[in-house]
């Protein structure tokens, strides 16, 4: 295997405060949050502030909670962050999330708690994987990791779900499906394979050596390009409103 020996191409060296800059997938988390602002973006009645609450609340509870609760559960990015320090950033992330949501259902629609209460539920249930990973699988991380904050953001600006929100969750949860596709195969490689032995045979009779780099390269490619671009339209939908 001569891939490089890191469980994340973001990873950098384990220890110290490194450690903390990996907990957060800086490029996922970032994908993640363009969600919020595409869905916050097309919706009528667009607030900075508003905007501004809904990605504290989603940062918080993906960026630090849930990275941490999964971290806690078999160390996949092999950090050295002491367990209850995981547990810590978990309890104050999410709580933090929960009241900046409520705070947003006060000033705004109260509705806004049935989002914060799945998001609660969700971002726990998930990476801790409970009733036995019921909810742990493709189609639970796209509707909580794509469809979700699309349709949250969108409510938060018009208090009101119209066609547009319902297509761009599709959007967010379709797109989450293919990133949740092409990771599987580099997890797998990059955390659970030990070697990777063989070659391929072209047509023109030249042979090439498989090694890590061939399973991952392409899937890992293009993930990164997908996270840019997907920032790339939501900063695009968000100086709309400048």
């Amino acid at each position: 295997m001569t891939a490089e020996a890191r469980p994340a191409f973001y990873a950098l060296r384990s220890g110290g405060w490194r450690d903390y800059v990996t907990l957060l997938h800086p490029p996922y988390t970032l994908w993640h949050l363009s969600y919020v602002a595409i869905g916050a973006a097309i919706a009528p009645g667009f607030d900075w502030t508003r905007l501004a609450l809904l990605l504290g609340a989603f940062f918080l509870a993906v960026g630090i909670g849930a990275h941490a609760l999964d971290e806690l559960r078999g160390r996949p990015l092999q950090t050295q962050i002491p367990a209850a320090t995981l547990v810590a950033l978990a309890a104050l992330s999410i709580a933090g999330a929960v009241a900046l949501g409520v705070l947003g259902a006060v000033w705004y629609s109260l509705w806004l708690l049935a989002f914060v209460a799945f998001g609660a539920f969700i971002v726990v249930a998930y990476n801790l994987e409970l009733g036995g990973g019921l909810f742990h699988d493709s189609l639970w991380f796209a509707l909580a990791w794509g469809a979700f904050p699309a349709l949250t953001a969108y409510f938060a600006m018009a208090e009101e779900l119209r066609a547009e929100a319902f297509l761009a969750a599709a959007y967010a949860f379709l797109l989450s499906l293919a990133q949740r596709r092409l990771s599987t195969v580099v997890r797998t490689v990059r955390r659970r394979t030990r070697s990777v032995s063989g070659t391929i045979e072209h047509g023109d009779g030249t042979v090439e050596a498989i090694d890590a780099e061939t399973l991952i390269g392409a899937p890992e490619g293009a993930l990164q390009l997908l996270a840019a671009a997907t920032t790339a339209l939501a900063l695009a939908l968000l100086l709309l409103h400048v």
